[in-house]
């Protein structure tokens, strides 16, 4: 019997993994990866050039050039401009100005202080324009306190913002307060292949099973091997390919940003700075909840990979082609949606009953566990309660999930497909 699960595990799994589609699928991921890592050096490659500075063409009638470039460089991080004094008449200015050059007006008045002229020969980006903007105000005030006998260390100093020693007393929720705005952005963007994956599983369960059914070689395989034999090498071989998907996607990674690293420029690799990364972890309180709920949170997604495939499989046995699995697996896809947004909403939900119970739940607990633990909102405790609901989850499914899946393998039945699912599930 053993022999023929692993006969049946190998088919399934070389089927997919030896297969002309999924070859050239990962050879196009792995450029389009590639691709996006160093989009910035492909697009200076094409003529573009993300290391050219705008140049700003001071026309001082005002005399606070000096002023003006000190505000604009305090402004300027990215040191995206090149500032210049111009001698020459703004108009002779004018005909020689190129595309990348602006002229700043700067004249004085006895109201106002000073105005301004932005010239350009095309409408520039907002982002340069808030810049000047910004400086230019900068020097106003700095030019109306002179005039008014203000002291400009006073008046820096009532407009700068107040300094907070922060104090938290309850010290099992002292998480970081900027820990909301990374799980907003940073977040989504790492369970991101996590959740495509599920998808990917649950399809490819399914429509295999289905494909078996509809070419009627499943009486075939079940005059061989019982349905518990059938289901589990269909779950073990898709859970092992999708692993292998996984593992292929953090090596493309790997891989895009090393080239990023070699290819220098403006380029991904080039701008992140892992040691840095590493520091601001071991900094802040995220760095020991990683070293926690990095283990537990990979035995819940192999134990998830499971319990989905195991679903996927079950349904799709009650079906007899891929436009009924279609209609069974949407809850399933729903389900997961739900757990993928929850996830990026939990600071929301933060001292919440609801919440901590949603991650308790199978299908969700992947999703929403480790994400509220990250956020201290739930402890190591609730993780294990989550892992170990979802362990009794896989159980019921194998010991009353087989009973719907031996009804259901050889039905060809034409029936309503949830209603062969409710009869099966009732008569067992």
């Amino acid at each position: 019997m053993n022999k023929k699960f692993w006969y049946l595990t190998k088919m399934s799994f070389n089927k997919k993994a030896k297969s002309k589609w999924f070859i050239i699928t990962n050879i196009i991921l792995l450029i389009f990866i590639v691709a996006l890592f160093n989009i910035s050096t492909i697009i200076e490659f094409f003529g573009g050039d993300f290391d050219s500075k705008t140049k700003l063409i001071v026309v001082d009638n005002a005399s606070v050039y000096d002023i003006f470039d000190a505000n604009l460089e305090t402004l300027n991080e990215d040191d995206d401009f090149e500032i210049t004094l111009g001698n020459e008449n703004v108009e002779d200015i004018k005909e020689n100005l190129s595309n990348d050059e602006l002229i700043v007006v700067i004249n004085g008045d006895n109201e106002e202080y000073l105005t301004s002229e932005l010239i350009s020969n095309e409408k520039i980006d907002s982002l340069t324009y808030q810049i000047i903007l910004q400086a230019l105000n900068s020097t106003k005030s700095v030019v109306g306190m002179m005039s008014e006998g203000i002291d400009a260390n006073v008046l820096a100093n009532i407009s700068s913002n107040i300094t907070i020693e922060r104090t938290i007393l309850n010290e099992e929720n002292n998480t970081d307060e900027n820990m909301d705005m990374v799980m907003s952005t940073v977040f989504p963007t790492l369970i991101l292949p996590f959740f495509m994956l599920i998808i990917f599983l649950v399809q490819m369960v399914g429509g295999e099973i289905c494909e078996e059914k509809t070419t009627r070689s499943m009486e075939i395989i079940i005059g061989n091997v019982s349905p518990k034999m059938h289901l589990m090498s269909k779950v073990l071989a898709s859970n092992l390919f999708v692993i292998l998907q996984g593992i292929l996607l953090i090596l493309y990674c790997v891989i895009a940003y090393l080239v990023s690293l070699a290819l220098g420029g403006a380029s991904i690799g080039s701008m992140v700075d892992v040691g840095s990364i590493l520091d601001m972890l071991n900094l802040s309180s995220i760095g020991s909840s990683l070293i926690i709920v990095i283990p537990i949170a990979i035995v819940m997604i192999i134990l998830s990979f499971v319990a989905y495939a195991l679903v996927a499989g079950i349904l799709a046995s009650m079906t007899v082609n891929i436009e009924d699995f279609n209609q069974l697996q949407t809850p399933i896809m729903l389900i997961s949606l739900a757990g993928y947004y929850l996830a990026i909403m939990a600071a929301m939900f933060d001292g919440s009953i609801f919440i901590r119970i949603i991650s308790y739940l199978p299908f969700l607990s992947v999703f929403i566990s480790p994400t509220l633990f990250i956020l201290g909102q739930v402890t190591v405790i609730d993780m294990i309660i989550s892992l170990v609901v979802l362990i009794l989850f896989i159980y019921v499914m194998l010991k009353f999930g087989l009973k719907v899946y031996k009804a259901g393998i050889l039905n060809y039945s034409s029936g309503k497909v949830w209603s062969k699912l409710f009869k099966a599930i009732r008569e067992r």
